[in-house]
């Protein structure tokens, strides 16, 4: 599975599980570490969980890769790493607070969906 598959099924389970402000970063040519990020956010701790547990779950059983997912909803921000696409799932203040968008703008804008 290509990179692209991935970022797009990604975006495909957020937005299907209600994920809010959706956006997809691509960073090659920014970062060293990864190619893409996906920003979302979640109403809620629990719905933080619901979108880390459900993204994990579906990506696994459809594309056979393994997320390794870090940090809980009550902190705000959940990550799952995907090797070259790494999710991260805010709260809306820490999103505000960490300002990735902001930090890695140089990053190409791919998918925004409000």
């Amino acid at each position: 599975m290509s990179n692209q598959e991935l970022h797009h099924a990604i975006v495909d389970v957020l937005e299907d599980k209600k994920g809010e402000d959706i956006l997809l970063l691509d960073l090659r040519g920014v970062a060293e570490f990864c190619d893409y990020f996906v920003l979302c956010n979640g109403t809620s701790d629990r719905m933080l969980e619901a979108l880390g547990d459900d993204l994990v779950r579906k990506i696994r059983e459809s594309h056979k890769i393994k997320g390794h997912l870090e940090g809980r909803g009550r902190d705000g921000w959940l990550l799952i790493d995907y090797g070259q696409v790494i999710v991260h799932i805010f709260s809306p203040d820490q999103r505000d607070f960490y300002a990735l968008e902001d930090l890695w703008e140089e990053g190409k804008p791919l998918v925004h969906i409000q």
